[in-house]
C-alpha cells in the first residue's frame, strides 16, 4: 500500500501522474548531479527518470522484496531485455517446463538470430539441468507456475544448481503473484512479471517488471533505454492504483479458485486438473515450501476433442472466451488457440498441452456461479 508512495506539496494522497517527457532544472550543476547519478532526479520519461514511474517501482521492488525494480511497457520487453544484457552471441539459455507462447518464439527463433542459443528442458528432464548446463551458460529461466500446465519448480534447488555453474537464474512470478511467492527469498536472482495480468489485474494496461539486485538491473536499463521499452507514465500511474488492490483482489481468487478446481476434478467429463492446490507427493513438499496460496490460474484437460471442448467453452456464460489473466473477471481459454497455437502440434503434445485442454483465469465473481456455469456447458440438456 504505502511502499512508493509520497505526498506532493498539494498533499495528493497518491503520486500523482506526471505525463512529461522532458524535466527543467534551476542550473546545470543540477542537471550533471541527475545525469551523473550523484543525486536522485527527474530528467527524460525514456530513460525513467521519471516521478510517477520512479514511484511504481519503488512498489514493484517492495512487493518482490528486491533491491530495485524496472518498469516496461509489457512482460516481453521485459523478458528481452534481460535475455539480451545478460547473454551475448555465443552464449547459452536455459529454459526450464512450459513457458507462455511469446517466450518459446523469443528464445526459440529471435535470440537465434543474434546467436544466442537456448536448450529447452520439459519438467520431466529437470534431472538433466547439471549436464546441460556449460560454461557459455549465462541464465536458466522458468516459470513457477507454468503455463499452461501449472507445473510448479523448485526454485531453491535449481537456483542453486545455476549458480554452482555460474548462471543466473531468473523466474517468472506472473502466475503466482508476489502475494503467492516470492522468488529471490527462495535463490532466484531476478523476478520478472507480466504486469499486464495480476499487476494491473482489470484488463486495461499493458506492463511488464523485472526485479532484483541493482547490478543485475543496471545493463537491463540500458537495453530498456535504447529499444524504447520504457513504461507510459499514465500506464505507471494505472498500474500503482491496481496494486493497492493486489492482496485482496488475488487471495479472494486463490478461494475462488480452489473452489472451481475441485469441482473440475470431480467431474466425470474432465480427466485431469492442474491446479497447485491439488498436488501431491513431491510437488506438494514444493508448493508448501515456496507457495503462501496456490493463485487464481488452473486447466483442465476434457474427456473430448478440440471441437467438443470448444462448443463447452462457446456454451459458458460468466467465462469470457479470451486471452490473457489475471482480471477481475474470468476468462476462459483452450491453449491451443492462443496461448500455443504458434507450438509445434507434436512438442504441444510431449509438453501435455492437450487439445482438449482448458486454461481458466478466475476473477472476483461468486465461486457458486461459477461453478454453476461450468455445470452447465458441461452437461448440456
Amino acid at each position: 500500500m504505502h511502499a512508493g508512495e509520497s505526498r506532493d506539496a498539494e498533499g495528493a494522497i497518491h503520486p500523482p501522474l506526471y505525463a512529461h517527457s522532458t524535466f527543467a532544472f534551476a542550473s546545470t550543476a543540477d542537471l550533471l548531479d541527475v545525469v551523473e547519478g550523484r543525486k536522485p532526479g527527474n530528467l527524460y520519461t525514456r530513460y525513467g527518470l521519471n516521478p510517477t514511474i520512479r514511484a511504481v517501482e519503488a512498489k514493484l521492488a517492495d512487493l518482490e522484496g528486491g533491491e530495485q525494480a524496472l518498469a516496461f511497457s509489457s512482460g516481453m520487453a521485459a523478458e528481452a531485455a534481460t535475455f539480451l544484457a545478460h547473454t551475448r552471441t555465443g552464449e547459452h539459455i536455459v529454459c526450464l517446463g512450459d513457458v507462455y507462447g511469446g517466450t518459446f518464439e523469443l528464445l526459440g527463433a529471435n535470440l537465434p538470430r543474434v546467436g544466442i542459443t537456448t536448450t529447452f528442458l520439459r519438467a520431466d528432464e529437470v534431472a538433466r539441468l547439471p549436464e546441460t548446463l556449460t560454461d557459455r551458460t549465462r541464465i536458466v529461466f522458468f516459470e513457477t507456475p507454468s503455463n499452461p500446465t501449472l507445473e510448479v519448480f523448485d526454485i531453491a534447488a535449481l537456483s542453486a544448481k545455476a549458480r554452482a555453474a555460474g548462471a543466473l537464474t531468473v523466474v517468472d512470478n506472473t502466475f503466482a503473484t508476489p502475494v503467492n511467492q516470492n522468488p529471490l527469498r527462495h535463490g532466484a536472482d531476478l523476478v520478472i512479471h507480466s504486469a499486464t495480468k495480476y499487476l494491473g489485474g482489470h484488463s486495461d494496461l499493458t506492463a511488464g517488471a523485472l526485479i532484483g539486485r541493482a547490478d543485475l538491473l543496471a545493463p537491463v536499463a540500458m537495453w530498456r533505454k535504447n529499444l524504447g521499452q520504457m513504461i507510459a507514465p499514465e500506464t505507471a500511474s494505472l498500474l500503482a492504483r491496481s496494486i493497492r488492490s493486489l492482496p485482496v483482489r488475488v487471495r479472494a481468487q486463490n478461494a475462488t479458485a480452489a473452489a472451481v478446481a475441485s469441482f473440475l476434478a470431480t467431474h466425470p467429463r474432465i480427466s485431469r486438473v492442474h491446479y497447485p492446490g491439488l498436488v501431491t507427493g513431491t510437488a506438494k513438499q514444493i508448493v508448501d515450501a515456496q507457495m503462501r496460496g496456490s493463485g487464481g490460474m488452473l486447466s483442465a484437460v476434457l474427456d473430448a476433442t478440440a471441437e467438443q471442448t470448444a462448443a463447452v467453452v462457446d456454451r459458458l456464460h460468466l467465462f469470457a472466451i479470451a486471452p490473457s489473466l489475471g482480471g477481475v473477471e474470468s476468462l476462459i481459454t483452450q491453449p491451443i488457440t492462443t496461448t500455443h497455437h504458434g507450438l509445434d502440434p507434436d512438442e504441444r503434445a510431449k509438453r501435455g498441452i492437450a487439445d482438449s485442454m482448458i486454461r481458466l483465469s478466475i476473477g472476483l465473481e461468486d465461486a457458486d456461479d461459477l461453478i454453476a456455469d461450468l455445470a452447465q456447458a458441461l452437461d448440456p440438456a
